[in-house]
């Protein structure tokens, strides 16, 4: 089976609010670029939130993001997965990010924002039990994954959903 690896996060010193999701897609990392595939809602509804939309260059909307506050990075840096389904994971390669040493580098970072469940289960196995009191600090919260592959739910409800990325910062 394939082994994924991750890429550096997308961050500023700055940064208030941080996005995660759990490993990249083939597309992304075939690009290097977070949320490559054409179908991925992230990059349009970051367009309609800080004007980070894919109508921009890569390096635009990264800096137009993380200019308003907004990191990006995976729960994952690896993983074995067939394709680029998060359910293709095989849990027993998963290897964390070191996300702990990421949030106390960024002491602003007040809310943790899930982009989709597998993405959440993962910070939960992996990362929560490691953060000591770097946690009583943090708000977190599961938004509704961007990904194609979740398309029982509207792109308005989507959109509605990760209004509280905006909203965190």
């Amino acid at each position: 089976m394939p082994k994924a690896r991750s890429f550096p996060p997308l961050a500023r010193a700055d940064a208030r609010v941080l996005i995660l999701g759990s490993m990249p897609g083939e597309e992304s990392l075939r690009q290097r670029q977070y949320y490559a595939y054409p179908h991925n809602q992230f990059w349009p509804i970051m367009g309609e939130l800080f004007g980070a939309g894919r109508e921009l260059p890569y390096a635009a909307r990264v800096e137009a993001l993380t200019a308003r506050g907004v990191a990006v990075w995976d729960v994952l840096a690896s993983c074995e997965r067939a394709g680029s389904l998060d359910g293709n994971i095989r849990p027993a390669t998963e290897r964390p990010n070191d996300l702990a040493r990421f949030l106390a580098a960024h002491p602003r970072i007040r809310t943790v924002f899930f982009n989709g469940g597998k993405a959440q289960s993962a910070f939960a196995r992996h990362v929560q039990p490691r953060l000591g009191a770097l946690a009583a600090r943090l708000r977190l919260v599961r938004l509704p994954s961007t990904s194609p592959a979740h398309a029982g739910l509207p792109r308005a409800a989507k959109l509605a959903a990760w209004q509280q990325v905006r909203s965190g910062l």
